[in-house]
Order: structure tokens, then sequence, then C-alpha cells
């Protein structure tokens, strides 16, 4: 890959990042006017259809070949609603900063399943790259206002992790999808699937949640645009486009930078305070995206096939 075409990559999937940290906030707000679990089948509808629109308009959509479908299926009951389903209810049953700490663990869970099933490559740098994002995270997390650590397990944790779990497998998935459909196209469809899976769960999980669509007030609506059509919309067509270029490993390192996007969008809009350990978790995030990407391994390999050959005589 070119620098130029790497660094448009790389900008695009940091974009992509600061979305989803905003979106920290978004959804705050939303949880608190509308039933979650409704609130994420609409949410992921709504990111569906506008992809839709956007793909039609420019004429890009394509029916998907029957090897497809599988991977297209999996990656939506895993990444779409198993993941936001089990998202909804650890939220309600445990703190964000337990939430926050245990999402961490996505880089290093996706890097390990691509290893293990995809093959790929790992050098001692990106296992170093690894660990220093997931040790930034930590930071960040478990020193918030009362400078308290993480305690215990609970029921909601539970529910994190299985979240966690299931948006690292469902990457694989969408790495196989992307080699026969397009990640515009292969959105689409796992949007509107895995939101069809959602709705389903709400009906089960809270039979009369609906009525909270009824009595959100109007800037809601507003946050719920926003939050549906950029954040989930457009970031998961340029998130699926990443995979489909870097693989699911190296673009789950970057999902260190939304725990920091959402501490800053945190302090900025909601006004909640940041600690220096939290700042200076940001510092292994960077070495932990810069190492864990292999674009560190990249260089030193530029620097040594420019080094100057030396003749023994």
């Amino acid at each position: 890959m070119r620098p130029l075409e790497a660094g448009k990559l790389y900008g695009s999937v940091m974009l992509v990042m600061l979305m989803w940290g905003l979106n920290v906030v978004a959804l705050k707000v939303l949880v608190a006017e509308i039933n979650p679990v409704y609130m994420q089948a609409a949410r992921i509808l709504l990111a569906g259809l506008s992809v839709a629109l956007f793909v039609f308009l420019r004429r890009e959509f394509e029916w998907v070949p029957r090897a497809a479908i599988k991977y297209i299926l999996l990656a939506a009951v895993f990444g779409m609603t198993g993941h936001h389903t089990f998202l909804a209810v650890g939220l309600s049953e445990t703190t964000a900063v337990k939430s926050s700490l245990i999402l961490a663990l996505l880089p290093i869970t996706t890097s390990l399943l691509a290893m293990i099933f995809l093959g790929d490559a790992f050098t001692k740098l990106r296992w170093l790259g690894v660990f220093a994002g997931f040790a930034g995270a930590v930071l960040i997390n478990v020193t918030g206002e009362d400078g308290g650590a993480v305690q215990g397990a609970a029921t909601g944790d539970a529910f994190i992790f299985a979240a966690m779990a299931a948006q690292a497998i469902s990457f694989l998935f969408i790495k196989k999808a992307s080699e026969l459909v397009a990640p515009r196209v292969l959105t689409i469809y796992t949007l509107m699937v895995g939101s069809v899976g959602l709705f389903a769960v709400s009906f089960i999980l809270a039979p009369s949640g609906w009525e909270s669509y009824i009595t959100a007030p109007g800037w809601v609506w507003l946050v719920f645009l926003l939050s549906g059509i950029f954040a989930t919309g457009l970031g998961q067509i340029l998130y699926n486009a990443s995979i489909s270029k870097i693989g699911p490993g190296k673009t789950a390192i970057f999902n260190n930078f939304v725990p920091f996007f959402g501490l800053l969008s945190s302090a900025l809009i909601l006004g909640e305070n940041v600690s220096p350990a939290q700042l200076g978790g940001f510092v292994f995030i960077v070495a932990g995206v810069l190492l864990g990407t292999g674009w560190v391994d990249q260089l030193l390999l530029k620097k040594r096939k420019q080094a100057p050959v030396k003749h023994h005589s």
C-alpha cells in the first residue's frame, strides 16, 4: 500500500473513531429518554436506510453472490443483533467505566481471532502495540472522577463481555464477506438484517418499550438522527472498507481511540472531569496504534531496504 493511500485509509478510520467517541455522549442521552433495546433497533434501521439511499443514488448497489450470504447473516447476527442487544442490556446493569474497560478488549480479541482463524501475521512489535493500546484503555477507564478502580464482576459485566466478543467475531465474517461483496453494499445488508433481529429481540424483552418513542422530546430525535446516520451509517461504511483493505486485526487496534474520544467529548459536552492519568492513557493508545497496525514494522523495513549495502573486501 502506498504511503498516500495508507494515510487516507488510516485517516478515515480515525474519523470513524471520533464519530464513535462522540456517539458515546449521544447514546447516554438517548438511553435516558428511549428504551435502550428499542433505541438500538431503530438507530440501526435508520443507519441501514441511510446507507442504502447513499448507495442507490451512486448506483453502486449490487446483489450479493450466494457464497457471501452466510457470511453476511453471521456478521449481522453477531455484529448487529448480538452486539447491540448485549450492550443495551449490559449498560443497564453495570457502570460505564467497567463497560468501557471490557469493550477495550476488542482489539486484542479481534487480533487473536484473526491470527487463529485468518492466519494474520504477528510480529513482536505488533504484540507490543496490542498490549500498549490495552494499557492506555485501562488508564483512561479506571481513573474516573472518584479515582476508583474497577471492582468485582456482575451479570452486567458478562453481557458487556458478550457484546465485545460478538463484535470481534463479526469482524472475521465481515472480512470474509468483503472479499465477495463491496463494503458499502455489505454494510447495507448487515445493518438491515441486524435491525430486524434487534426489533425481534426488543418485542421479546420489552413488549411495551415502544411507548418510549412517543414520549421522547423533539431534541432527542435530532440526536437520534445524527447518531444513526453519521456515527452508525457512515461510520460502518468506512470501518468495513478498512477491514477489507488491512484486515480485522489491524483495523480493530484503532478502537482503542474510542474511549479517549468518548472521554474528551464527555468532558467538553457533559462537563465531566478528565484526570492526568487518563491523558497519559492516550499516549499509550497512540503508541499502540502505531505499533499494532504494523506501521512501525513497515517503517523499519523501508529503512532497511534504503540502507546502503556494505561490501566486504
